[in-house]
């Protein structure tokens, strides 16, 4: 079978992969259970090309993704439920829906006033096929998020409702409480405390919202972060290895003058450019 540029063919290869007796054994062995966790890292390699600029890499994990929607397509199309087919008419339909001021009789609008356009009709939607036992103002953010995300999800819909700060400057007092009351639960119950561990929770939470005030993802920032601290690390790396050490050789305070050594080269090439 050969590669094609038309979506048919992706959607014949995946028909061959899942087909009995000729098909492959572990394709044929996966459920919506068993795939769901590719699917979510997928999209992670998806915002980590993204994150990276590296826009042919981008091009690979956009079609491992699409890869991901074909296969569970395939599987509800073998259960009888639905099809690749349905699932497009229901993203255009939601689409058109979705954007009355461009396929219909709506003005033109800001993009401040096209975000709120969007939420509000998918307020609607989501009002008209609620469950009965899930009216909350929380209700309908999965419990499989990533913590982070599904943080923000949260304080979003409970500061739809009044529940939220006006300012950045009052969440940031919020995070010196939460640490605080780290130092008091640590001092109280030790490191290695239940207790201790749950306060870290909750200033996690308030660092989750503090990046919504200041109008920041934050799970991008945080890869940014986690970027950043392998780049500087791996100079750290480098620089020991120099002096024939490994980092298991050195000292912390070592280790330390390194990083501080790494954040000053950072600092003097950004600049000059």
């Amino acid at each position: 079978m050969t590669p094609s540029r038309d979506i048919g063919r992706l959607l014949e290869i995946m028909a061959a992969l899942r087909t009995p007796a000729s098909g492959c054994p572990w394709d044929l062995a996966q459920d919506f259970t068993s795939i769901a966790p590719y699917t979510l890292e997928e999209a992670y390699e998806v915002a980590d090309a993204i994150e990276r600029g590296d826009l042919a890499d981008l091009k690979e994990e956009l079609g491992d993704l699409l890869l991901q929607v074909v296969f569970h397509a395939r599987m509800a199309e073998e259960q009888g439920a639905f099809d690749f087919g349905d699932v497009v008419q229901s993203i255009t339909e939601k689409l058109v829906r979705r954007h009355p001021h461009v396929f219909g009789n709506g003005c033109s609008r800001t993009p401040q006033a096209v975000e709120g356009l969007w939420e509000s009709i998918k307020a609607e939607e989501k009002a008209a096929k609620k469950r009965a036992n899930d009216d909350g103002a929380l209700a309908g953010i999965p419990v499989k998020l990533p913590a982070l995300t599904r943080a923000l999800k949260l304080q979003q819909k409970a500061g739809k409702v009044g529940f939220d700060w006006n300012d950045p400057h009052a969440v940031l007092r919020k995070i010196r409480e939460e640490a605080d009351e780290i130092e008091v639960a640590l001092a109280t119950y030790g490191p290695g405390s239940s207790e201790a561990a749950a306060e870290t929770g909750d200033l996690l939470f308030a660092a989750v919202n503090l990046a919504r005030h200041l109008r920041a993802d934050p799970e991008a920032v945080l890869r940014r972060t986690n970027r950043k601290f392998e780049r500087r690390f791996a100079a750290i790396e480098r620089a020991l290895a120099a002096d024939g050490k490994a980092p298991q050789d050195a000292t912390l305070a070592e280790m330390e003058a390194l990083w501080e050594a790494a954040k000053a080269d950072e600092r003097r090439i950004a600049e000059t450019e």
